[in-house]
């Protein structure tokens, strides 16, 4: 049984939440990003009503903020090709995050797994763009994030 008394957090795929969080998030980063300048305007723009907003804004927000300030660490699988690697540490590096830990395994099959801890205080942007900008690399088969501190 679940304890709601304490606030209890999950990490849930947008895919699987009810419209209304949806919404909600989205006018959140119209607010935040200046696509409204109210959050009466940021409502009526994405169609929900004040009320729900104001229910459900101080409850949901993007996983890149869960991580802010925090240590992620990430698993890529990449072809075993000279500066693949490379390419994945800086985009890391342009990004603003600093590497902690690399931890490559020898390659088997032409692939290797690779560990990458990284500390996200100082990133530009969010976690979910620069895992985007990793997996649009050459050689970069996946990515995937691990965990988080």
């Amino acid at each position: 049984m679940i304890n709601t008394e304490e606030d209890t957090y999950y990490i849930v795929n947008a895919k699987a939440l009810p419209e209304v969080f949806i919404k909600t998030m989205e006018a959140k980063e119209l607010l935040k990003r200046g696509g409204a300048c109210t959050i009466y305007e940021a409502v009526e723009k994405v169609g929900i009503s004040r009320g729900a907003y104001y229910k459900y804004k101080d409850y949901i927000f993007p996983f890149y903020e869960l991580g802010q300030g925090k240590i992620i660490t990430f698993s890529f699988l990449l072809d075993h090709s000279a500066g693949i690697l490379s390419e994945v540490l800086n985009k890391i590096a342009d990004a603003g995050g600093s590497i902690l830990t690399i931890n490559q395994n020898i390659p088997n099959h032409g692939v290797a797994n690779v560990t990458i801890t990284v500390e996200v205080k100082n990133l530009v942007g969010d976690i979910e763009l620069l895992v985007k900008r990793v997996k649009e690399s050459k050689g970069v088969k996946e990515v995937d994030i691990l965990g988080k501190e």
